[in-house]
């Protein structure tokens, strides 16, 4: 049974390392997603997820609920993303006369935050891959297969992955997608 927040924070109080080791694994595509959307590269991404789990680690004590952990990361991620489009476009040196200056202009990511309504469908998204998770193998293989391919795979491609007939992906979508209903429904 996978540990909640609470306990995984706690545990990281007590100086768990694999505790806070599944902490930062659950929370790393959400966290590394929030600047890339707001228009941040790899590397300034990758700066701004390693600065997230460094405060959280030094506001370990701090945190008051520790239940909320997933909004409290949501934020700080949120502001120093904020932060780092700030200070990248503080360093941006744009002429606003020549073609140059125009060209660069248009090359500047939008510096406004993530509209609320892209962070909760985030929030949804890490939601639903934390409950994949929860499923048995092939639930979770078949799921992935249908619904986090770039390209929708064939029922056939998909029916010898998993060694099923291709008859049988169809029922058996429909039992994993009620599984994922239930697990989603607890949380």
């Amino acid at each position: 049974m996978e540990q909640s927040d609470r306990e995984l924070l706690l545990a990281c109080r007590r100086g768990d390392q694999a505790a806070w080791e599944s902490l930062v694994r659950r929370y790393q595509r959400l966290i590394y997603t929030i600047p890339r959307r707001a228009g941040l590269n790899d590397d300034l991404a990758a700066d701004v997820f390693q600065e997230v789990f460094a405060t959280l680690f030094e506001k370990l004590e701090e945190i008051e609920s520790p239940e909320r952990l997933k909004a409290w990361l949501v934020t700080t991620a949120r502001r120093k993303t904020w932060r780092s489009i700030n200070r990248e476009n503080r360093m941006q040196t744009v002429g606003d006369d020549d073609e140059t200056g125009e060209a660069e202009l248009s090359k500047l990511a939008d510096a406004a935050l993530l509209p609320d309504e892209a962070l909760i469908q985030l929030e949804e998204q890490h939601t639903v891959r934390l409950a994949v998770g929860q499923l048995d193998e092939r639930c979770g293989k078949l799921l992935t297969l249908l619904f986090y391919e770039d390209e929708p795979l064939p029922y056939s491609e998909i029916a010898a992955r998993i060694g099923t007939p291709e008859g049988s992906i169809g029922p058996t979508r429909a039992r994993c997608l009620q599984k994922l209903l239930k697990i989603l429904e607890k949380g």
